[in-house]
């Protein structure tokens, strides 16, 4: 999940092998579409590609989404993608939170992830944003930048069952302390 034009559809896409309909415009997914994920390890996950969240939703577009929205309520863990390109990403992440903490799940396992990091030449902004906001840089576009998310994802959903949830940045796997490191 992440605000509209993230890049959703296309890491479903490169993560599952789909082909859902991936264009850079509002609202080009209005319904959600899942596909299972299979891991290295024998673990397998469904993931959900979900509406874009925009900021300040009409309340009538936010009662027509909702229904879509609620499937973040099935989930064990979110990944809220985030793209880092975006000049007003900051916003962007107040945006979504905002929507998790109004459908009461900002407390959910999340894993912060900047997409579109290709689209930004400064590697040493890249590495101090994943600091900052506790999160994984990949471009969705290419398939080599997903080991940590892939490595995280797995650990939380591998550990799930076992734990009790924790949000993100606060227990990650011991080879994930620090996504920006390995970039």
């Amino acid at each position: 999940m992440g605000y509209t034009n993230a890049g959703k559809s296309t890491l479903l896409n490169a993560l599952t092998q789909s082909d859902v309909l991936a264009e850079d415009r509002l609202f080009a997914t209005l319904d959600p579409k899942s596909s299972r994920l299979r891991f290295p390890r024998d673990t397998e996950a469904v993931i959900t590609d979900t509406v874009g969240f925009i900021r300040n939703l009409p309340k009538e577009l936010f009662a027509a989404f909702r229904a879509t929205l609620e499937e973040l309520h099935e989930a064990d863990v979110l990944l809220h993608l985030i793209d880092v390109s975006n000049p007003d990403f900051e916003e962007h992440i107040v945006a979504v939170e905002k929507i998790l903490a109004e459908l009461g799940i900002a407390s959910k396992p999340t894993i912060r992830v900047f997409n579109k990091e290709d689209r930004v030449a400064d590697r040493e902004l890249i590495a101090a944003l994943c600091k900052r906001f506790d999160a994984i840089a990949i471009s969705a576009r290419d398939p080599s930048t997903f080991g940590v998310l892939l490595d995280r994802l797995e650990w939380l959903i591998r550990n799930r069952e076992t734990q009790a949830p924790t949000p993100v940045g606060e227990e990650p796997p011991p080879e994930t302390e620090s996504p920006a490191a390995e970039r």
